[in-house]
């Protein structure tokens, strides 16, 4: 089988749990904006938003350093797996004892806007410490999966969480409160410790599903053993460092901005505000999912064949095909927005349409920095990461810090776009310098040219007119497939 179709075949794995984990996660968006006013909306995502962050600081950058030492070390896999584990289990531990006792504190400074008392505020910190150290305690032993291609047990632990999830969260905002509405069989039990409205049912059910996926896990966490390997453990910290920091950086870039929303707009306005651009973010979904697909099938597969002769060749390949994926989906969902701004099922939210097409541009951005940044991860250069990651942060607070007052969550949205396309550059213009793969750079630059014109005619000059949009859809589709057509077919040829 040709490396190039083994990569297609591993992401299509990944590709279909994460698809079926993400529609799934989806109907929790209609659930919440139908349930709920972008006031209370924005609570939900900026406690996921700080969540983002500090689960990189208790990854500690030893997911993708998992996969680099089982690949330089293949004779002493587990000493690597004991390593990775126990970094993040003392890590979480810390953080435990660090935060706990400062819950009142850290309510202060996360709460927004005037409404929402702060003793909830600190009720929801102690669930999402909760949620943190399980979903940490995961980490490994899912890396674990991918690592020995394990990807059908690794999405149904992905999938069962999810369903987990959306069950409790279905349970606790639909199906309590219309069992007690309607007085059926027992109504009187619910009635008695059931608050409705209560935002924190949702994060009691992720709390559940996380307790539930490390239950999952427990084979995997079984294999483990009270042991350090110092030389490889010392080896695997100083890789690591760029990497958490980069990882903080990223989700600087993906958080930051509803948290400095939150706290940069007049307090009358700021949770609405918030509550419309989130909710309107994730309409983005489809190409974030697919970027989070093509991450869980590209990281083992570039370790594991960078020493091929071809692999430069196979590297830049997967390249022009994902380009060309991520332009069709960025044109696919402007083109049909009007049917999708459904998916956040009350009309409140829809003022904020405008922010989907520079978020969606990010994520094609986002994605090809991803794809790009495996020169560094292979060169053992992580340095590199942490500098354009944090480029790229620094260019988040500074553009959202200058233009939020005037321009809302527009200049969120457009932040996100220039961050992400500073660092794409970057790690181009620096990866050719230190570890060059010959991307074709021209052609790839030649379809998100045109898939950014196709995406402002069928917004604005269209009107977002979805016979229009998708009439400029199949174009670029039918375009792609008439140029790229042989060597398609190439990728699942034997080599």
């Amino acid at each position: 089988m040709s490396t190039a179709k083994k990569f297609a075949g591993q992401t299509a794995i990944y590709g279909l749990s994460t698809i079926v984990q993400r529609l799934l996660s989806s109907l929790l968006t209609p659930l919440y904006t139908r349930a709920y006013l972008p006031k209370v909306y924005s609570i939900f995502s900026t406690m996921f938003a700080y969540a983002s962050i500090f689960q990189a600081l208790l990854a500690f950058g030893m997911e993708t350093t998992f996969f680099r030492y089982l690949n330089k070390f293949p004779d002493k896999k587990s000493q690597v797996y004991n390593n990775g584990f126990w970094v993040i289990f003392t890590v979480s531990i810390c953080f435990l004892l660090l935060t706990v006792p400062f819950t009142h504190s850290l309510a202060g400074l996360i709460k927004i806007g005037k409404d929402i008392p702060q003793g909830e505020f600190e009720l929801y910190i102690k669930f999402f410490i909760g949620i943190l150290i399980l979903d940490a305690w995961c980490v490994i032993p899912f890396a674990k999966l991918r690592a020995e291609n394990r990807p059908v047990k690794y999405g149904l632990i992905k999938v069962i969480n999810i369903i987990v999830t959306v069950s409790l969260n279905v349970l606790f905002i639909l199906v309590i409160p219309y069992w007690t509405a309607h007085r059926f069989y027992a109504w009187q039990w619910f009635s008695h410790w059931y608050i409705h409205g209560w935002v924190a049912y949702a994060f009691l059910a992720n709390l559940i599903s996380s307790f539930v996926t490390l239950a999952m896990l427990l084979p995997e966490l079984l294999k483990l053993q009270l042991k350090f390997d110092k030389i490889i453990f010392r080896q695997m910290l100083i890789y690591s460092g760029p990497i958490l920091v980069a990882n903080l950086s990223y989700l600087v870039n993906e958080n930051l901005d509803k948290i400095l929303l939150g706290k940069l707009l007049p307090a009358n306005i700021s949770e609405q505000e918030v509550g419309i651009y989130s909710a309107c973010a994730r309409l983005s979904i489809f190409a974030s999912l697919f970027n989070q697909a093509f991450r869980m099938g590209a990281e083992p597969f570039f370790f594991s064949h960078a020493k091929n002769k071809n692999a430069g060749y196979t590297y830049a390949r997967i390249m022009d095909y994902f380009v060309i994926t991520m332009c069709i989906m960025f044109l696919g969902v402007v083109a049909n927005i009007e049917l999708l701004k459904h998916y956040v099922n009350n009309k409140a939210y829809w003022v904020g349409l405008d922010v989907v097409p520079p978020l969606l541009f990010g994520y094609v951005a986002l994605g090809v920095y991803m794809n790009l940044s495996v020169w560094y991860k292979l060169s053992d250069q992580t340095r590199y990461g942490l500098y354009i990651s944090c480029i790229g942060a620094i260019a988040t607070i500074i553009l959202n810090v200058a233009f939020i007052p005037k321009y809302s969550y527009m200049a969120s949205a457009w932040a996100s776009l220039i961050a992400y396309t500073i660092m794409m550059v970057l790690s181009y213009i620096w990866g050719q310098k230190n570890y060059p793969i010959p991307y074709n750079l021209k052609k790839n630059l030649v379809y998100i040219i045109i898939s950014l014109i196709l995406v402002y005619l069928s917004f604005y000059v269209f009107k977002r007119n979805i016979f229009a949009g998708n009439a400029l859809l199949v174009l670029f589709a039918g375009g792609a497939l008439l140029i790229e057509g042989k060597e398609l077919k190439a990728i699942f040829i034997k080599q």
